[in-house]
């Protein structure tokens, strides 16, 4: 896949990934309802703005990464053609779907609108099936004892303090 054509599949999977899963389905399942807050407190409905101003720009580089190193797009149609190792992907192996779509949209948007934490269980459910049953068994299919090394050293869904460095 040329650069060009990873870009535009990065960037055309950047816009309908977020607006299905952060746009559509909250929508569907709440009607843009604002409910009280939780626990009553409104102070939660800043914690989840803040969570999701801080998501964005490493949303924007988990696609960025994907097209311009991994030579793909976040997409199944279209994987990388290099395993992803660098920026995020040193502390977490799945920053685009653990932050973007769980950490840093779904759960902060249920935190704005106070809707019930249904929507974040979906999220939660919803990326870790996948990963579990899909993108872990293509990526050790595709790219062997390199994506088994990353595996060993960067966990799945939280952090890592120090970034991994690479062998």
């Amino acid at each position: 896949m040329s650069k060009a054509i990873a870009v535009l599949g990065s960037a055309l999977f950047f816009v309908i990934a977020p607006l299905v899963l952060a746009g559509f389905v909250p929508w569907w399942v709440t009607q843009w309802e604002f409910r009280p807050a939780f626990f009553g407190v409104d102070l939660t409905r800043i914690l989840g703005g803040i969570l999701i101003i801080v998501g964005v720009p490493g949303l924007v580089d988990s696609f960025a990464r994907f097209a311009l190193e991994g030579l793909g797009a976040p997409a199944p149609i279209a994987p990388t053609q290099k395993l992803l190792v660098t920026g995020l992907y040193r502390y977490v192996r799945n920053p685009s779907t653990s932050r973007s779509s769980q950490s840093f949209l779904v759960r902060p948007f249920c935190l704005v609108t106070g809707v019930s934490s249904g929507t974040a269980r979906y999220s939660g459910c919803f990326f870790h099936l996948f990963v579990v049953m899909y993108e872990e068994p293509t990526l050790k299919q595709t790219f062997g004892t390199e994506y088994e090394s990353f595996r060993t050293n960067v966990p799945r869904w939280i952090p890592r303090l120090t970034p991994r460095r690479a062998a």
